[in-house]
């Protein structure tokens, strides 16, 4: 049997690379050895691209930069001799089947990089460039959802770097507080604040500002943070039951989600009857409607006062660390770790 060449990129340089690192084990353990060769890159925090072939235990600590055997490479964007370029004492061409780009936030999940694969006309996993590129930026997703009408989210008000002081009056208006603030290019929460009042708006809008030219203060939604995971391969659309994220902090925080003992996943949520149905059913609807392929992980809100279920924000590159929900909702639903790597490889396609 011909083994297909898989590249698995990790690591980017973006705020996300740590949680990257982490994430790309579950592809290192899970790809089966039998079915495909796999080639790792890791892309240093400054940008550098490195063949790795070191140990890959070494990954999560960082420690693989470090590695005497590294060599420099490119994707080669020559159609006729498509690969992987390693730039070390020699050229050397590795050809490539499939790429799965472990990467999330800047760079990695924006549509950045998967406009380098399209050219290179290599097949890879995941969203398109379009899709990525407006579900990375929050402020256009709410835009293509709000299309869709019948799917409630929070209400918001959008800032750009360089607007003035207006926008607090136009929130406190619109919102009310508590509000969070968030920046509309940012994944795993980095950047984000709850605001109590107009000092903490403030501050909290100048932190997010450095995470991105572009914010989003929307109104608190009181209630539990809900998550469906989407498979697409071939067109064929499996959708998870809900589960739920348990924050161990104020908000499901960069630092709850991955550094807090107290935060939980729940894959079987005691939740209302019918809930669980319409998470499904505008979950599939939101893919569809962002033009997404391969995976993607929509979050929600059942509000507390009213169980109506609103619509937070979508992933295209979800988490696959440890205690990350959509390997593990996946698996609830029939595709356990090795049949669900089987299905994303399958899952590749170019020109999305």
């Amino acid at each position: 049997m011909n083994k297909k060449s898989v590249l698995i990129i990790f690591g980017g340089n973006s705020t996300e690379h740590e949680v990257s690192c982490k994430s790309v084990m579950s592809f290192v353990n899970n790809i089966s050895e039998e079915k495909y060769t796999k080639h790792y890159v890791g892309i240093k925090k400054n940008g550098d691209w490195i063949y790795y072939t070191g140990d890959t235990a070494l990954i999560p600590t960082g420690q693989w930069t470090q590695e005497s055997s590294n060599i420099p490479c490119v994707l080669s964007p020559n159609t006729s001799a498509k690969g992987l370029v390693l730039l070390g004492e020699s050229t050397t061409l590795i050809p490539i089947d499939v790429i799965i780009p472990v990467l999330h936030g800047k760079n990695g999940e924006d549509g950045t990089i998967q406009g380098l694969f399209e050219l290179c006309e290599i097949p890879y996993v995941g969203c398109g460039v379009v899709a990525s590129g407006v579900s990375m930026d929050k402020a256009y997703t709410k835009i293509i959802v709000d299309s869709l009408h019948s799917i409630p989210q929070a209400d918001y008000v959008l800032v750009r770097k360089g607007d003035d002081n207006s926008y607090i009056k136009t929130a406190e208006e619109k919102l009310g507080y508590p509000m969070f603030v968030k920046p509309c290019k940012s994944g795993s929460s980095q950047g984000v604040s709850k605001a109590e009042n107009q000092h903490e708006l403030t501050d909290a809008v100048a932190l997010a500002l450095t995470h991105d030219s572009k914010v989003l203060i929307e109104e608190a939604i009181t209630g539990r943070e809900l998550e469906c995971a989407v498979l697409e391969s071939k067109g064929n659309i499996v959708c998870s039951n809900a589960g739920e994220a348990v924050a161990g902090d104020v908000f499901y925080s960069y630092e709850a989600k991955y550094n807090n003992s107290d935060s939980k996943t729940v894959l079987t949520p005691d939740i209302p009857e019918g809930v669980n149905e319409k998470v499904r059913e505008y979950a599939q609807a939101i893919f569809k409607a962002l033009g997404c392929n391969g995976l993607s992980r929509v979050d929600f809100f059942l509000e507390k006062e009213t169980n109506r279920v609103i619509f937070n924000e979508i992933n295209t590159l979800p988490g696959f660390t440890a205690i990350s929900m959509y390997p593990m909702m996946m698996g609830a639903v029939g595709y356990p770790i090795d049949k669900l790597m089987d299905a994303l490889i399958e899952s590749a396609d170019i020109q999305k």
